[in-house]
């Protein structure tokens, strides 16, 4: 990576910025200039960066001019609104709301999985939901060994996938909780402590499922370019700070054994296996929160399946991080790799 890039971050000082920002600086992507931009009440703030105080700005439809990749952060309606412009100025948008996923000219990218799809680009690349990630990481190994026909989800979610004030609702209500004082939520439509929920995303009357379960389908079958998957997931708000679990039972194309699964997935990029039954030690939150990696165990034959075809697995991953943050900077770094993504001054 000789050439220096000009780098945006849009929600800088969110949840998720915060990890943009650290995953820049630990992975030393070679910025010669970072841009900070967030609503106009943090305007002026500053956070660290490579030992320096960076001033955040206010985000306007000037502040992607001479910026050579911008990550967005901000939620749906800023994407809408400010990816098109960041495009147009000439930036690479990497986009982490929901807002282009769905689109058919925007690639959907996970690097492990997809990473020549970038190439396509009309100027924004999306970013897969996390729990879509997190569970399709360990699954793409698998479904190129022997394609995976079928995948059952049970996700258990932590208060980071919906941010700062989430996390910070969980903290307040369980401290008030064990206080025995009353707490009011108003982040979450429910008592957050020592509960769990839905997922607290819209149910669609005509099918049952929630706007979550229905993109862990959607994105699945279009980043594995395999529309005939069938997938049925149940998302879950859990009382965890940080770091999603998913139960997955899939169900492949020709019979498989949890030695094979394991074997496969000993090697596979962006997984470390926890599966040791004799400890009863297998992906815990506490253990996926704060690194990149998917963590995957419990592996074993789906004992309701005779033909031998089906296996169940639990994983567990940074919601933040590779469910979000890590990701979007893996994507720019894949165009780094690949000539893809030139500088200001290159261009």
């Amino acid at each position: 990576m000789s050439e220096q890039y000009r780098v945006a971050i849009a929600g800088a000082t969110g949840a998720v910025g915060v990890e943009f920002l650290e995953c820049l600086e630990k992975r030393d992507f070679p910025i010669s200039e970072l841009r900070l931009l967030a609503s106009a009440r943090s305007k002026g703030k500053t956070m660290p960066f490579r030992g320096r105080d960076v001033v955040v700005e206010e985000l306007t439809e000037h502040s992607f001019d001479n910026i050579d990749v911008a990550f967005f952060s901000a939620g749906g309606s800023i994407s809408k609104k400010f990816g098109p412009i960041a495009a147009k100025a000439g930036a690479v948008v990497v986009d982490n709301s929901s807002a282009f996923r769905m689109d058919p000219s925007v690639p959907l990218v996970i690097p492990e999985i997809n990473p020549e799809a970038a190439a396509q680009h009309h100027g924004i690349i999306a970013n897969p939901n996390c729990s879509t990630i997190i569970a399709i990481v360990p699954l793409w190994p698998i479904h190129k060994k022997n394609r995976i026909r079928r995948i059952i989800a049970s996700t258990y979610q932590a208060a980071s996938g919906a941010g700062a004030a989430a996390m910070e609702e969980l903290r307040e209500s369980t401290r008030a909780h064990l206080e025995n004082r009353d707490f009011q939520n108003t982040v979450l439509p429910h008592p957050y402590a020592f509960n769990l929920f839905s997922h607290n995303s819209k149910i669609d009357p005509a099918t049952g499922y929630n706007e979550e379960e229905t993109k862990m389908s959607v994105e699945t079958r279009k980043i594995f370019n395999d529309p005939d998957i069938r997938i049925s997931a149940t998302c879950v708000r859990v009382p965890v700070l940080r770091a999603h679990s998913e139960a997955l039972t899939i169900e492949c194309e020709r019979p498989i054994t949890p030695a094979e699964v394991r074997q496969i997935l000993s090697t596979a990029p962006g997984v470390k296996l926890v599966d040791d039954p004799e400890k009863n030690y297998f992906p815990m939150p506490k253990d996926a929160s704060g690194q990149g990696d998917v963590l995957v165990g419990r592996i074993r034959q789906d004992s309701s399946d005779p033909s031998g075809k089906s296996i169940c697995m639990f994983v567990a991953g940074d919601q933040l991080l590779k469910g979000a943050a890590l990701n979007a900077v893996q994507i720019a770094e894949a165009m780094v790799e690949r000539g893809w993504l030139k500088s200001a001054v290159a261009k």
